[in-house]
Protein backbone atom coordinates (compact mmCIF):
# COMPACT_ATOMS: atom_id res chain seq x y z
CA UNK A 1 0.00 0.00 0.00
CA UNK A 2 1.41 3.62 -0.71
CA UNK A 3 1.01 6.37 1.36
CA UNK A 4 1.52 9.66 0.95
CA UNK A 5 2.09 12.31 3.86
CA UNK A 6 3.17 16.39 3.73
CA UNK A 7 6.86 16.25 5.12
CA UNK A 8 9.46 19.30 6.01
CA UNK A 9 11.70 20.71 3.01
CA UNK A 10 14.20 18.17 2.36
CA UNK A 11 11.61 15.17 3.79
CA UNK A 12 10.34 12.18 1.77
CA UNK A 13 7.29 12.11 1.31
CA UNK A 14 6.56 8.89 -0.47
CA UNK A 15 6.24 5.70 2.05
CA UNK A 16 5.09 2.05 1.42
CA UNK A 17 3.98 0.13 4.00
CA UNK A 18 3.54 -3.96 3.61
CA UNK A 19 3.48 -6.24 5.99
CA UNK A 20 5.69 -5.87 8.86
CA UNK A 21 7.79 -3.53 6.41
CA UNK A 22 7.86 0.17 5.71
CA UNK A 23 9.91 1.50 2.39
CA UNK A 24 11.01 4.99 1.23
CA UNK A 25 13.30 6.89 -0.56
CA UNK A 26 16.98 7.21 0.97
CA UNK A 27 17.84 9.72 2.97
CA UNK A 28 20.96 11.34 4.52
CA UNK A 29 20.40 10.48 7.49
CA UNK A 30 20.58 6.72 6.57
CA UNK A 31 23.83 7.29 5.66
CA UNK A 32 26.14 5.82 8.72
CA UNK A 33 23.09 2.72 9.00
CA UNK A 34 23.30 2.32 5.39
CA UNK A 35 26.79 2.31 5.01
CA UNK A 36 27.28 -0.19 7.77
CA UNK A 37 25.02 -2.84 6.93
CA UNK A 38 26.88 -2.60 3.10
CA UNK A 39 29.97 -3.30 4.65
CA UNK A 40 29.10 -5.75 6.85
CA UNK A 41 27.41 -7.52 3.77
CA UNK A 42 29.86 -6.82 1.59
CA UNK A 43 30.77 -11.19 0.95
CA UNK A 44 27.37 -12.25 0.90
CA UNK A 45 26.46 -9.62 -2.27
CA UNK A 46 29.12 -9.65 -3.56
CA UNK A 47 28.26 -12.74 -5.89
CA UNK A 48 25.21 -11.17 -6.94
CA UNK A 49 25.81 -7.56 -7.72
CA UNK A 50 28.25 -6.11 -9.84
CA UNK A 51 31.38 -4.89 -9.37
CA UNK A 52 31.17 -1.89 -6.02
CA UNK A 53 33.15 1.27 -6.99
CA UNK A 54 36.06 1.85 -5.04
CA UNK A 55 34.52 5.26 -3.28
CA UNK A 56 30.80 3.00 -2.75
CA UNK A 57 31.02 3.84 0.48
CA UNK A 58 31.60 7.01 0.79
CA UNK A 59 29.65 9.73 1.83
CA UNK A 60 30.56 11.43 -1.17
CA UNK A 61 29.14 8.43 -3.29
CA UNK A 62 26.60 8.24 -1.59
CA UNK A 63 25.55 11.55 -1.79
CA UNK A 64 25.38 11.47 -5.26
CA UNK A 65 23.38 8.53 -4.75
CA UNK A 66 20.54 10.87 -3.79
CA UNK A 67 20.46 13.00 -6.36
CA UNK A 68 20.32 10.74 -9.00
CA UNK A 69 17.67 8.65 -7.12
CA UNK A 70 15.71 11.80 -6.53
CA UNK A 71 15.90 12.69 -10.37
CA UNK A 72 14.91 9.46 -11.46
CA UNK A 73 12.06 9.62 -9.34
CA UNK A 74 11.19 13.25 -10.80
CA UNK A 75 11.30 11.82 -13.74
CA UNK A 76 9.45 8.88 -13.61
CA UNK A 77 12.72 6.25 -14.82
CA UNK A 78 12.90 4.89 -11.22
CA UNK A 79 11.81 4.54 -7.97
CA UNK A 80 15.02 3.35 -5.30
CA UNK A 81 13.63 2.54 -1.59
CA UNK A 82 14.90 1.69 1.52
CA UNK A 83 13.38 -1.21 3.47
CA UNK A 84 13.06 -0.95 6.87
CA UNK A 85 11.42 -3.73 9.51
CA UNK A 86 9.13 -3.52 12.92
CA UNK A 87 11.59 -1.25 14.11
CA UNK A 88 12.74 0.64 11.92
CA UNK A 89 15.95 -1.03 11.18
CA UNK A 90 17.83 -0.47 7.71
CA UNK A 91 17.31 -4.02 6.38
CA UNK A 92 17.92 -3.82 2.37
CA UNK A 93 16.89 -2.20 -0.76
CA UNK A 94 14.49 -2.57 -3.90
CA UNK A 95 14.89 -0.63 -7.00
CA UNK A 96 11.96 -0.38 -9.35
CA UNK A 97 14.20 0.29 -12.22
CA UNK A 98 13.33 1.34 -16.12
CA UNK A 99 10.59 2.63 -16.12
CA UNK A 100 9.02 2.36 -19.94
CA UNK A 101 5.85 4.23 -20.36
CA UNK A 102 4.09 4.47 -24.05
CA UNK A 103 2.89 1.04 -25.39
CA UNK A 104 4.97 -0.63 -22.52
CA UNK A 105 4.40 0.19 -19.68
CA UNK A 106 6.65 -1.95 -17.80
CA UNK A 107 9.65 -1.99 -15.30
CA UNK A 108 12.26 -3.96 -14.13
CA UNK A 109 12.98 -5.46 -10.17
CA UNK A 110 16.34 -5.16 -8.96
CA UNK A 111 16.86 -5.64 -4.72
CA UNK A 112 19.58 -6.87 -2.24
CA UNK A 113 19.44 -7.40 1.30
CA UNK A 114 21.52 -7.34 4.26
CA UNK A 115 23.35 -10.20 5.39
CA UNK A 116 21.72 -10.49 9.04
CA UNK A 117 18.41 -10.17 7.66
CA UNK A 118 17.96 -12.98 4.75
CA UNK A 119 16.12 -15.32 5.21
CA UNK A 120 13.06 -13.76 7.19
CA UNK A 121 10.59 -13.16 4.94
CA UNK A 122 11.09 -9.38 4.69
CA UNK A 123 12.18 -9.40 1.04
CA UNK A 124 8.94 -10.88 -0.37
CA UNK A 125 6.79 -8.56 1.66
CA UNK A 126 8.96 -6.01 0.09
CA UNK A 127 8.73 -7.19 -3.40
CA UNK A 128 4.79 -7.39 -2.83
CA UNK A 129 4.10 -3.97 -1.68
CA UNK A 130 6.14 -2.72 -4.49
CA UNK A 131 4.12 -4.77 -7.05
CA UNK A 132 1.14 -3.66 -5.69
CA UNK A 133 2.73 -0.03 -6.00
CA UNK A 134 3.35 -0.72 -9.34
CA UNK A 135 0.05 -1.95 -10.55
CA UNK A 136 -2.01 0.26 -8.63
CA UNK A 137 -0.33 3.87 -8.09
CA UNK A 138 2.24 4.18 -11.06
CA UNK A 139 -0.36 2.16 -13.50
CA UNK A 140 2.32 -0.11 -15.21
CA UNK A 141 1.30 -2.83 -17.06
CA UNK A 142 4.41 -5.13 -16.30
CA UNK A 143 7.05 -5.93 -13.78
CA UNK A 144 10.13 -7.85 -14.93
CA UNK A 145 13.26 -9.57 -12.95
CA UNK A 146 15.36 -11.72 -13.61
CA UNK A 147 18.31 -13.44 -11.35
CA UNK A 148 20.98 -15.69 -11.83
CA UNK A 149 20.34 -19.58 -12.55
CA UNK A 150 22.23 -20.51 -9.61
CA UNK A 151 19.74 -18.26 -6.87
CA UNK A 152 17.90 -20.56 -6.02
CA UNK A 153 16.79 -17.94 -3.18
CA UNK A 154 16.05 -15.87 -5.50
CA UNK A 155 14.27 -17.51 -7.78
CA UNK A 156 12.06 -18.95 -4.74
CA UNK A 157 11.02 -15.59 -3.39
CA UNK A 158 9.81 -14.20 -6.86
CA UNK A 159 7.70 -17.27 -7.90
CA UNK A 160 6.36 -17.38 -4.15
CA UNK A 161 4.92 -13.29 -5.01
CA UNK A 162 3.53 -14.27 -7.96
CA UNK A 163 6.14 -13.98 -10.63
CA UNK A 164 6.35 -16.63 -13.17
CA UNK A 165 9.49 -17.52 -15.07
CA UNK A 166 9.52 -17.04 -18.88
CA UNK A 167 12.71 -17.28 -20.18
CA UNK A 168 16.45 -17.52 -20.26
CA UNK A 169 18.95 -14.70 -21.36
CA UNK A 170 22.36 -16.11 -22.30
CA UNK A 171 25.27 -13.12 -20.88
CA UNK A 172 22.63 -11.10 -19.34
CA UNK A 173 24.08 -9.21 -17.12
CA UNK A 174 27.49 -8.02 -15.54
CA UNK A 175 27.28 -9.67 -12.26
CA UNK A 176 30.76 -9.59 -10.56
CA UNK A 177 32.91 -8.35 -13.43
CA UNK A 178 31.53 -11.10 -15.39
CA UNK A 179 28.65 -10.96 -17.99
CA UNK A 180 26.19 -14.24 -16.73
CA UNK A 181 23.18 -16.10 -17.45
CA UNK A 182 20.24 -15.01 -16.21
CA UNK A 183 16.90 -16.46 -15.35
CA UNK A 184 14.25 -13.82 -16.49
CA UNK A 185 10.66 -13.64 -14.92
CA UNK A 186 7.07 -11.63 -15.21
CA UNK A 187 3.91 -10.36 -13.51
CA UNK A 188 1.15 -8.77 -14.73
CA UNK A 189 -1.13 -6.10 -13.21
CA UNK A 190 -4.16 -9.00 -13.45
CA UNK A 191 -1.95 -11.75 -12.69
CA UNK A 192 -2.57 -12.54 -8.40
CA UNK A 193 -0.17 -11.77 -5.83
CA UNK A 194 0.44 -14.31 -3.66
CA UNK A 195 0.12 -14.31 -0.16
CA UNK A 196 3.02 -15.78 2.25
CA UNK A 197 3.46 -19.04 3.06
CA UNK A 198 6.41 -19.59 4.77
CA UNK A 199 9.21 -18.25 5.84
CA UNK A 200 11.90 -18.46 3.23
CA UNK A 201 14.38 -21.35 3.91
CA UNK A 202 17.58 -19.37 2.13
CA UNK A 203 19.05 -16.07 2.03
CA UNK A 204 18.01 -14.11 -0.72
CA UNK A 205 20.81 -11.63 -1.31
CA UNK A 206 20.55 -9.98 -4.58
CA UNK A 207 18.84 -9.75 -8.28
Amino acid sequence: MALFRLGLPGENTLILRGDGVTLRPAEMRDYEEWVALRDRSRAFLTPWEPIWPADDLTRVAYRRRLRAHTEEIERDEAYPFFIFDEREALVGGITIGQVSRGVAQTATLGYWMGQPFAGKGYMSRAVRAVAHYCFVTLRLHRLEAACLPHNDASAHLLESVGFRREGYARSYLRINGVWQDHLLFGLLEHDPILSPRRPLKQPSSGR
